[in-house]
C-alpha cells in the first residue's frame, strides 16, 4: 500500500464584533480617531488602544504631541504620509516619514515628544499602543526609527501587497523583532495592499488575539465558502479567537492593517500615558514622574 497525505483544511476566523472610531483631540489640538479604546483592552490584550490621525488641514495636526510622559508599555507609530520628529529623554531622536515606522519601548520611563515637521500637505498615521509584560514592563527604555525602504514586502501571486511590520507572511520576517520569553512568537502588524480584485490568507494561531481595520475602501472577512462579513471604511473588525487562518476579500485599491498578538493575560492598569498591573504601580509612577526620575 501508498502511504497518501492530505493537506490539512485550515478553518478560517470569523468575524466577532465591529467598532467604529471615536472622533477625539490629543497632544497639542492634534485631530485623531481612538479605535481601540480602554474597554477593548481585556479582549484585545495585548493591545491597549489604537489611533488613526489624518488630515490635510495643518491645524488639526500642526500643535503635535509636546513632551509626555509613558511608563510600562511600547509605542508603534505608523506613518502613512507626512514628517514627524522624535525626541526623548533617553538620548533617542528620529526622524518619521511616508511608510516608516517608529517602534518605543517605554518601559520604566520616558519622556518624549512627536512635532510634526511640515506647514501643509497631508499628514496620515496610526498609533499603535501594545503591553509589556509585568516583569519587563521596568526595562530599559528602546528606540528604533524604521524608514519605509527597511521593511520587507511580499506580492502574492493573487496581486496583493504586503508590508511586513512585525511577525511573518508567506516566510518573510519583518522589520521588528519582537521575540520574547513572554512572546514567544513575534506581534503580527502587517499593512495589506490590494492591488487588484484578490483573496489573501494569513494563517493565525486560534490563541491570539487578532482584528483588522480597513482605511481605504472596504473589505471582507470570508468565513466559510459562500460566507463573509464586511469591514467597512474605517472600522475595525474584531476576529473570533477559533479558526487557523483569516482570509480577507476586497477590490484593487484596498488598504487594511491586520494586528495579532499573544495575550498576556495579565492585570491592566492605565491612568493615562502609565499602564502597570496594580493601582500601587500606577501611584508610584506618578511619584517617579514628578521627582524627575524619567530623565537620566
Amino acid at each position: 500500500m501508498t502511504a497518501t497525505t492530505t493537506t490539512p483544511i485550515l478553518i478560517n476566523r470569523r468575524l466577532e464584533q465591529l467598532v467604529v472610531g471615536r472622533a477625539t483631540r490629543d497632544g497639542d489640538g492634534v485631530k485623531l480617531t481612538r479605535v481601540l479604546t480602554s474597554d477593548l483592552q481585556q479582549r484585545l490584550d495585548p493591545f491597549l488602544m489604537l489611533d488613526q490621525f489624518g488630515s490635510d488641514d495643518p491645524k488639526d495636526y500642526g500643535g503635535g504631541f509636546p513632551d509626555h510622559p509613558h511608563r510600562g508599555f511600547e509605542t508603534v507609530t505608523y506613518m502613512i504620509a507626512g514628517r514627524m520628529r522624535h525626541q526623548d529623554s533617553a538620548g533617542h531622536q528620529g526622524l518619521l516619514q511616508n511608510g516608516g515606522v517608529q517602534w518605543m519601548t517605554a518601559g520604566k520611563g520616558v519622556i518624549h515628544s512627536e512635532m510634526p515637521e511640515q506647514e501643509a500637505g497631508v499628514m496620515e498615521g496610526f498609533q499603535l499602543w501594545l503591553n509589556l509584560p509585568a516583569k519587563d514592563k521596568m526595562c530599559e527604555p528602546g528606540y528604533r526609527d524604521i524608514r519605509s525602504e527597511e521593511i520587507p514586502e511580499v506580492l502574492t501571486p493573487q496581486g496583493v501587497r504586503v508590508r511586513v511590520i512585525s511577525g511573518t507572511c508567506q516566510g518573510v520576517s519583518g522589520a521588528v523583532k519582537r521575540a520574547t520569553d513572554a512572546y514567544p512568537t513575534d506581534t503580527l502588524y502587517l499593512d495589506i495592499h490590494f492591488e487588484q480584485d484578490a483573496v489573501f490568507e494569513q494563517p493565525l494561531n486560534p490563541a491570539y488575539n487578532a482584528f483588522v481595520y480597513t482605511y481605504r475602501s472596504k473589505a471582507e472577512v470570508v468565513e466559510a465558502p459562500e460566507q463573509s462579513q464586511s469591514v467597512a471604511l474605517h472600522r475595525m473588525g474584531i476576529l473570533r479567537n477559533e479558526g487557523q487562518q483569516v482570509q480577507l476579500r476586497a477590490k484593487a485599491g484596498t488598504r487594511v492593517l491586520l494586528i495579532a498578538g499573544q495575550p498576556l493575560h495579565e492585570p491592566i492598569a492605565q491612568y493615562g500615558p502609565f499602564v502597570m498591573n496594580t493601582r500601587a504601580e500606577l501611584m508610584q509612577a506618578v511619584e517617579d514622574f514628578n521627582n524627575g526620575l524619567f530623565t537620566p
